[in-house]
């Protein structure tokens, strides 16, 4: 084979632009490219960290004015239940008045309304007797043809009623 016998003649020529080669893209990339772009994954990173850190000290911020405004809602709460609850028994008081007022008032209507029911039964009780003694001498005399006067029949009846 040709090729191979060629192979001794242009082996040395081969180690040498494979050396040259290899030496201009150590230098090129090794030593020209590779630094920067290390300087610049170092730069990213360093930023990367002080975004972290300013990020953890923003939510360590956030968590110390969230509980600030924790302790004052539940301040504010505090105080808005003491108010409702003297309002409330501000209402109770004056509801007290009111309901003693309006008892009173009803009492007096109550105490009234007997009176009139009294002085009514009285007047009722009244006409019942001369009704009944009317009626009772009428009875008498129809039945049993007997003359009653005006006051035995009412004795008669107040004596049937009362007894």
């Amino acid at each position: 084979m040709p090729q191979i016998a060629q192979l001794s003649e242009t082996i040395a020529s081969q180690i040498f632009w494979s050396l040259i080669f290899f030496g201009i893209v150590f230098f090129v990339i090794g030593r020209g490219m590779v630094p920067k772009v290390m300087a610049t994954v170092e730069s990213r990173d360093r930023q990367i960290a002080a975004d972290l850190a300013a990020a953890e000290a923003a939510r360590a911020a956030a968590d110390a004015e969230q509980a600030s405004w924790s302790s004052a809602a539940a301040k504010q709460r505090e105080e808005a239940h003491g108010v409702i609850a003297k309002a409330k028994a501000d209402a109770a008081k004056a509801a007290e008045v009111r309901l003693a007022s309006a008892g009173a008032t009803i009492d007096a209507r109550v105490a009234e309304a007997d009176a009139r029911i009294a002085g009514a039964r009285n007047a009722a009780l009244g006409e019942i007797e001369a009704v009944a003694s009317e009626a009772a001498a009428d009875i008498a005399a129809r039945l049993a043809g007997l003359k009653v006067s005006a006051q035995a029949g009412a004795a008669a009846v107040k004596e049937a009623l009362n007894g």
